[in-house]
């Protein structure tokens, strides 16, 4: 029989930051992953945009914090990787100022309470990263059954705020397998192609896990970061139930198209979020652009099985490069769109659960898929921090737990996160968070 102080269920980013800040407190530590890798699942094709605007104040600043650990990966991870260290590109990120965003108002109130840098520009200065910008509406977004789709409406783009200090990581996979390898040179371990198919208990707490060949683990806390497999996993112990906020796998396409032409996309491109279009978008290597969805509410979501979904591009890819193809007219649609499908592991408003549960042992990191890959760094930081608290009898039900951060002069209350908490109505309920 095995015994470890922890066991985390998922070894994607953030389970696997979760393993290394646990393993930095002391704790023995196992990931247990039911893939060959760290990384492997729905990690391995996130658009891994790194960017500082949320709809909260808590989502703005714990991205804000979770900034400065990309900023300086190599110190944070502070490990020599076999494979290489992921890079973070720094080229900022673009957000078009429209009526569906507020214009961006509160955002930049938000950036403003936490000394967040940014530039408002007008449509000249959109040119700078889009030269041949179209600079009309086409809100709503539609669909090319729809009447008017394609066709501009009244107005035009009253500018947009540029927040420099984002862009996208160039490797997310890569840059699991870093916090996995600093996670074992401070003692943690990882099991791939392990299934877990029972979370035992014992005298009311978490007693361990069983595999899905009958072999046991022991250990006193177990972490369920199983991304969109982490609904399944609750209901292992019939969590689902006894929660207020619930997690669903959604499945979501990211087109990859050649750049537009025109202009140096490699030199001034930068990551772009446009809700009059519905989509965002950002520089990818071999000169191309990565397409994204905002979740228009003309497009159906598919809520799927995990473990059973179709991962063929559909039309749903075309529609989204005709999106981007609104706004950049030299975007040409290849008649074979490449991409990936792929799922979030998406909470009932879209803000993840960091929380423990009310069984002793049990915690959460879920809900997180879409847009916390930004934050994994410091949701692992939480995360152990809060299992060490309660582990010591902290009762975080009662007292929530405040949560300092390493670079910014403020903390947060863990709460916010509740997996009991009310839904929250200041998210943009959609991967904007």
């Amino acid at each position: 029989m095995q015994h470890y102080d922890a066991i985390i269920i998922g070894a994607g980013i953030i389970g696997a930051a979760t393993a290394l800040e646990l393993a930095r407190k002391g704790f023995n530590t196992l990931n247990v992953d039911r893939l060959p890798a760290a990384g492997y699942g729905s990690t391995s094709n996130s658009c891994a945009i790194i960017r500082t605007y949320y709809s909260t104040l808590d989502g703005t600043a714990m991205a804000y914090e979770g900034y400065h650990y990309w900023h300086n990966w190599a110190d944070y991870t502070g490990v020599t990787d076999e494979a290489g260290l992921a890079r973070f590109i720094e080229c900022g990120t673009l957000v078009m100022k429209v009526a569906h965003n507020g214009y961006l108002s509160h955002a930049m109130q938000l950036s403003d309470t936490l000394d967040i840098p940014y530039r408002e520009l007008d449509t000249d200065g959109i040119r700078t990263f889009i030269p041949p910008v179209d600079t009309r509406l086409y809100a709503p977004a539609k669909r090319p059954e729809q009447a008017g789709f394609g066709e501009p409406g009244a107005g035009r783009l009253q500018g947009a705020v540029f927040w420099p200090r984002g862009g996208y990581v160039n490797d997310p996979q890569l840059a699991t397998h870093n916090l996995q390898r600093a996670a074992e040179a401070a003692g943690g371990q990882f099991r791939f192609n392990a299934e877990v198919s029972a979370i035992r208990t014992r005298a009311g707490r978490i007693a361990g896990i069983t595999l899905r060949h009958g072999e046991q683990i022991d250990a006193p806390v177990v972490v369920n970061v199983a991304g969109p497999h982490s609904s399944k996993i609750n209901d292992l112990l019939g969590l689902n139930e006894r929660m207020k906020i619930h997690t669903r796998a959604l499945r979501h396409e990211v087109p990859h198209v050649p750049a537009p032409t025109g202009y140096d996309y490699p030199g001034i491109g930068t990551v772009t979020s446009d809700s009059d279009i519905a989509t965002y978008t950002r520089p990818a290597s071999g000169n191309r652009m990565l397409i994204g969805s905002e979740d228009p509410e003309c497009d159906p979501q598919e809520w799927v099985d995990p473990d059973n979904f179709d991962r063929t591009l559909s039309e749903q890819s075309r529609i989204q490069v005709m999106r981007v193809a609104q706004r950049n007219p030299d975007l040409s649609i290849p008649n074979r769109i490449g991409g990936v499908v792929d799922l979030y592991d998406v909470a009932d408003d879209w803000i993840p659960v960091y929380d423990k549960t009310d069984v002793p042992g049990f915690y959460l990191a879920i809900g997180t898929s879409g847009n916390q890959f930004k934050n994994a760094p410091v949701a692992g930081k939480l995360m152990a921090t809060l299992i060490e608290a309660c582990e010591n009898g902290h009762d975080h039900d009662a007292s929530p737990l405040a949560f300092r951060f390493t670079y910014l002069d403020r903390e947060t209350s863990i709460g916010f996160y509740s997996r009991n908490r009310e839904i929250n109505r200041a998210s943009s309920f959609s991967v904007l968070g």
